[in-house]
């Protein structure tokens, strides 16, 4: 009698390749949810801080959870959250505008319970104006596919094109920065004085709302503005903390306006001083100015 070797194969379980699956996906999702998520700029209205094409990681947990922590925003919007904490002066971070389900980022520049006005451009918090100095120009790459996608709002950089001392076109665009009662400090560009947006009479921010602004003050729409498609595409003022959805932390790369789907354009296309840089405030004490 002599021994024979099966050729057959132990059937897949599909049910058990399906439970990974699923297992992996939930904790995915969860870590998605509840931890961090990775985020695209896709406009310029946190300029000069944060240029389209930066991929960076938002913190999903620095102000607690609620129906917009979830993933995709598959739960219907509610006025519940947990754990909660108020975010700070000069904080970027993630928001749901009140008409439709997608992600906005603006930085905070009023907190429930304070005076919040615009004079001239200039924000005045609880009667008093928040400190604008003039700073050093905003240089920008000429990469004129992204920036606002060769839309209306190049015509008003074209005005400051010039080169650097290698001949390279460049865009030097006028800049302040701003420094918050907390000490936060940041640059702002702001152009375009008279603009609807550089005027707003004293609201109070309610508890439990945040008022957010772009850091590209003249191509933001944000609490200054009314929502809605067919209006401004604004945040239809203060905005609740259940729809801030996350804080910005890092930037993990970015790509100019030449990367394409083939993976050897993003070699050429990566912007390695971006990678890493961090998207908090710099913390100025009192008494301190900054020029830079």
């Amino acid at each position: 009698m002599s021994d024979t070797k099966s050729n057959d194969k132990e059937p897949i379980n599909w049910f058990a390749e399906l439970r990974g699956l699923g297992i992996m996906l939930f904790f995915v999702l969860a870590f998605h949810s509840l931890i961090a998520k990775p985020f695209y700029i896709p406009s310029t209205s946190m300029l000069p801080n944060m240029w389209v094409g930066d991929r960076l990681v938002v913190s999903k947990y620095p102000y607690g959870w609620s129906w917009v922590s979830a993933s995709f925003h598959l739960l219907p919007r509610s006025d519940w959250r947990v754990a909660g904490e108020d975010p700070q002066y000069g904080d970027i971070v993630i928001v749901v505008p009140p008409d439709r389900a997608e992600d906005y980022i603006k930085r905070v520049v009023g907190l429930p319970g304070d005076r919040i006005a615009i004079r001239d451009g200039i924000i005045v918090l609880n009667g008093q104006p928040v400190k604008r100095e003039i700073a050093a120009p905003v240089v920008l790459p000429v990469d004129d596919e992204q920036l606002c996608n060769g839309g209306p709002c190049l015509d008003s950089f074209f005005r400051f094109r010039t080169q650097d001392e290698n001949g390279t076109p460049i865009y030097e665009i006028p800049a302040f920065r701003e420094t918050f009662p907390n000490g936060a400090s940041f640059k702002v560009i702001d152009y375009q004085p008279g603009t609807r947006g550089d005027f707003m009479s004293e609201i109070t921010i309610p508890d439990g709302h945040v008022f957010l602004m772009g850091d590209n003050r003249d191509h933001s729409s944000d609490s200054r503005f009314t929502a809605g498609l067919n209006a401004e595409n604004g945040l239809g003022g203060p905005v609740p903390l259940t729809s801030v959805g996350g804080r910005a932390e890092f930037i993990t790369f970015s790509f100019d306006g030449t990367a394409s789907w083939s993976p050897l354009s993003w070699f050429s296309a990566l912007r390695g001083d971006r990678a890493w840089n961090s998207l908090r405030p710099q913390i100025i004490p009192a008494g301190n100015s900054e020029e830079s």
